[in-house]
C-alpha cells in the first residue's frame, strides 16, 4: 500500500504510515481505558465472569466482564431515560422507544420538546448543571429526513455507565418543569 509520508520517514510499515511525532497523549490515553476497563470487570462483572471464562482469561476476561457489565447497567438507564421522557408532556423521541429491543440501541436519545427550540431547552437544562447537545450532530441528512433542520434538530440526552438513576430522575424533573412551563 502506497504511504503519503514525509521524506525521512521509512519506507516500511509502520513507520511510512507515521508521518510525524507519535500521539503519545492518544497512547496513554488508551492505557488509560483499558486499566479502567480492566478494573471495572474486576469491580462489576462478576456475575459475567462465568459467560466468557470458558473463551476467555485475565485481562480479556475482565474486559468482557466489563463491556456486559456496563451494558447492562447502561440498559437499565435507557429504560428510565425512555420512561421520563414518554411521560414528558411535549416529548416526541426520535429512534427506538419500544423496550423490548433495547439491545439493539445505545442509551443516548434524542427528542424535541413541543414549542422549543432544541438550543433553548439544552440551555435551560444547563442552568441546572445538566448538559446535553442541541441540534445535528453532524447527522445532516437525519434532521433533513425528520423535517428537524429548520427548527433546530433535537435535543440529544447521552447517559452512560457513570451516571446515575438520580441523575436520570433529576433530568426527568427538570425537563418537566421545562415542559410545564413553556
Amino acid at each position: 500500500m502506497t504511504a503519503y509520508k514525509v521524506r525521512p520517514a521509512p519506507a516500511a510499515p509502520p513507520g511510512k504510515f507515521e508521518t510525524g511525532t507519535g500521539n503519545f497523549e492518544g497512547m496513554a490515553g488508551v492505557l488509560g481505558a483499558v486499566e479502567y476497563l480492566d478494573w471495572v470487570g474486576d469491580t462489576y462483572g462478576e456475575d459475567y465472569a462465568d459467560k466468557y471464562a470458558r473463551r476467555y482469561q485475565g485481562r480479556r476476561l475482565r474486559m468482557k466482564q466489563a463491556m456486559a457489565a456496563i451494558r447492562a447497567y447502561e440498559y437499565d438507564l435507557v429504560r428510565l431515560l425512555l420512561d421520563v421522557l414518554e411521560k414528558t408532556p411535549g416529548v416526541t423521541i426520535y429512534g427506538l422507544r419500544d423496550l423490548r429491543r433495547l439491545e439493539e440501541r445505545v442509551p443516548t436519545v434524542s427528542f424535541t420538546l413541543k414549542g422549543w427550540h432544541p438550543r433553548r431547552v439544552a440551555e435551560e437544562l444547563n442552568k441546572e448543571s445538566i448538559y446535553v447537545w442541541d441540534g445535528n450532530y453532524y447527522a445532516l441528512a437525519v434532521t433533513e429526513r425528520l423535517g428537524l433542520e429548520v427548527s433546530g434538530g433535537m435535543v440529544r440526552v447521552g447517559p452512560v455507565h457513570y451516571n446515575t438513576v438520580e441523575e436520570i430522575e433529576r433530568f426527568g424533573e427538570v425537563l418537566g418543569k421545562i415542559a410545564w412551563h413553556g
